[in-house]
């Protein structure tokens, strides 16, 4: 069937959504959802000056989000099980709405981080059971379900790379509030194209929710990422780091003890039994963390090395936004044709040159240079992302491609935080010291897509479809 004919209906009472509507409204969440991932990075000096605030204090506005988006994204797979995706979806959307209003209206740092945090929770509802709503209507038909996540994806990056653009446009002509305004509209289009979508089956055994895996999943990830950011500022031997890491450690163990009594443990371990679902993850996680870690670094290199304006910042990452947009899109024509491994491979590649080319810009003056490395990242991550996102979908039953889509969102979402933690890390002390950050950000971040390269290799991946 035609990725284009009507979707068979698995209901009686709810007519089959076309395809493109399954693919507009599923791709809302992850719009909103990921275009707050970046839209901050260009407005992070407007907000340090009226909110009175660090490079430290910067890097909990972007962290606070992603710590939240992917500590809770856990049990977000879980209610979609639990409660059916359309549902949770709907949750998420308003959830993320109301939080991206306080956002807006934030008065100080605090309160700002705190909005975030709520953000970031809605975000992770939304998201894996968007996923999973595109997963059950397109489940008919391999061509199409690939083709749909590949839009899906698409979306998603094409946000991640116009946030930069969108935030320095907003930023200069309105102010950094309006960075979170413009999310309303979007939200209320999402809640408005899910009401007719079919929902998820929803089992008749639903098993609890392991709200103590939850709380300490979501700890463990608040603790790491604070010690990694406090570490550069006070030093590895100042009383809060050491305290940091006492409990990032004593968190784990407990969350590994409490995971192997749990009736239904937030962490499914037995899907990291399956060689492609495992390695499709860490593939996932390198891609994320290298990416997001590189961004925050980029922002500050431009606005405070170069002197960009925030309106030069922005439309500096257009290139971004055109790597994404070609290479996604060919995505859902390429898996099909040549399975998901190879373009795993080749996408990864293609980052890492792009990685190589951006730590040779940094030491120059010519920003046609950066341009390059700008435009090959994303089109090796959008070549890949998609391919990587099938392998895992495709590894799992159906009946748990929302817990799956989760646990590969937490990951990469998770990944994000730890890069922007890190990475900022190497570009603290001053304006002097973030150009070599930059050199060392690309140095790491090629060392490890060309690990993410050689799992991808070893995995067996979905075959080409004839």
């Amino acid at each position: 069937m035609s990725s284009r004919a009507r979707i068979a209906s698995s209901t009686p009472e709810r007519s089959a959504p076309s395809f493109a509507l399954v693919v507009l409204a599923t791709c809302m969440a992850f719009v909103v959802g990921q275009l707050d991932v970046t839209i901050v990075n260009v407005a992070l000096p407007a907000m340090a000056h009226d909110l009175g605030t660090g490079i430290d204090g910067l890097q909990w506005v972007v962290d606070a989000y992603t710590v939240a988006f992917a500590a809770f994204m856990l049990s977000a797979g879980a209610l979609g099980d639990r409660f059916g995706a359309r549902r949770a979806f709907q949750w998420g959307m308003a959830i993320f709405a109301l939080a991206s209003i306080a956002c807006a209206l934030a008065p100080t740092g605090g309160a700002l981080d705190a909005a975030r945090v709520v953000q970031g929770f809605g975000a992770a509802v939304m998201l894996p059971n968007s996923l999973a709503l595109l997963n059950h209507a397109l489940a008919h038909d391999a061509r199409a379900r690939a083709r749909g996540v590949g839009y899906w994806t698409a979306a998603g990056s094409i946000s991640i790379a116009l946030g930069p653009v969108l935030g320095g446009l907003l930023v200069a002509s309105v102010g950094w509030p309006a960075i979170f305004w413009v999310n309303v509209p979007l939200c209320a289009l999402g809640l408005w194209l899910s009401r007719h979508l079919q929902d998820t089956p929803v089992g008749h055994d639903r098993p609890p929710l392991d709200i103590a895996g939850q709380l300490l999943a979501t700890l463990l990830l608040a603790a790491l990422i604070a010690t990694l950011i406090e570490s550069r500022a006070r030093g590895w031997a100042d009383p809060f780091v050491l305290a940091g890491g006492a409990a990032t450690l004593a968190l784990a163990a407990a969350l590994w003890v409490a995971e192997r009594r749990a009736a239904a443990p937030v962490i499914a371990g037995d899907l990291f039994a399956l060689p492609d679902f495992r390695g499709a993850v860490f593939f996932g996680t390198v891609v994320n963390g290298t990416y997001y870690g590189a961004i925050f670094v980029i922002a500050l290199f431009l606005q405070t090395t170069r002197h960009f304006t925030p309106i030069q910042a922005g439309l500096a990452f257009l290139p971004l936004t055109a790597g994404f947009f070609l290479s996604n899109v060919m995505s859902g024509r390429i898996v099909p044709r040549f399975g998901t491994r190879k373009p795993m491979i080749v996408g990864a590649l293609i980052d890492l040159v792009g990685f190589g080319v951006l730590a040779l810009a940094s030491t120059t003056d010519s920003f046609a240079f950066m341009a390059l490395g700008f435009l090959l990242i994303p089109t090796g991550m959008g070549l890949a992302v998609p391919a990587m996102t099938t392998t895992v979908l495709s590894a799992v039953d159906k009946s748990r491609s929302s817990l799956a889509a989760a646990i590969l969102n937490t990951a990469r979402q998770a990944a994000g935080a730890i890069g922007v933690a890190v990475f900022g890390a190497l570009a603290h002390g001053g304006p002097q010291r973030i150009g070599p950050g930059l050199r060392i950000t690309c140095v790491v971040s090629m060392i490890a897509l060309a690990l993410a390269a050689l799992v991808a290799a070893r995995l067996r991946g979905v075959p080409p479809q004839r």
